[in-house]
């Protein structure tokens, strides 16, 4: 394209009004630095035996049970800066590493996860942050976990905090531009 990023972001930000857009965030250019600093997303790691155990047990989301997950999902990360919204389209790139996570028949809460990666921990009862991860870690391979957070997610980054996991990087910086 011939377009400066001014004008590039520009036309994306006209384009997303015009589609119902009432926010927008956008990262990965130095022009975006001239808007308000909306996140950071932070890289961290940590260590399964920090997490601890738990007697939760995991159920993999299956074709069946896909749209539940995503309802479970966008509802609980609908205030998650940057998080992603899951589509019923977007099963076959998830549903492999996705689970719900039990205790004596209630479910707990929801999460993915993928090799040592966790993406997503979701609680669906008060308190069951730390449960739901350490379940999660039954899913992961080797002992060390690493994972990405929104700086700005206060219930995650006090979580990750109380399980041992230490900041590595600062992945990105989110900018509002609308």
């Amino acid at each position: 394209s011939s377009l400066t990023p001014e004008e590039l972001l520009s036309e994306c930000v006209d384009f997303c009004r015009a589609a119902g857009a009432e926010k927008i965030y956008a990262t990965g250019h130095p022009i975006l630095q001239k808007y308000p600093l909306y996140t950071v997303i932070i890289g961290m790691r940590g260590m399964v035996e920090y997490v601890g155990e738990t007697e939760c047990a995991l159920f993999p989301v299956t074709q069946k049970t896909w749209p539940e997950f995503c309802k479970i999902y966008n509802e609980k990360m609908a205030s998650v800066p940057t998080a992603n919204t899951l589509q019923l389209m977007d099963r076959e790139k998830y549903e492999k590493g996705a689970y719900f996570v039990h205790k004596e028949g209630l479910l707990q809460g929801i999460g993915m996860v993928s090799d040592n990666r966790v993406f997503a921990v979701a609680a669906c009862q008060k308190g069951a942050g730390r449960k739901v991860l350490a379940a999660l870690c039954k899913a992961l391979s080797g002992e060390e976990i690493l994972l990405d957070v929104a700086e700005n997610n206060l219930p995650a980054m006090t979580l990750y905090a109380r399980c041992g996991f230490i900041k590595t990087e600062e992945k990105s910086r989110w900018y509002k531009v609308l």
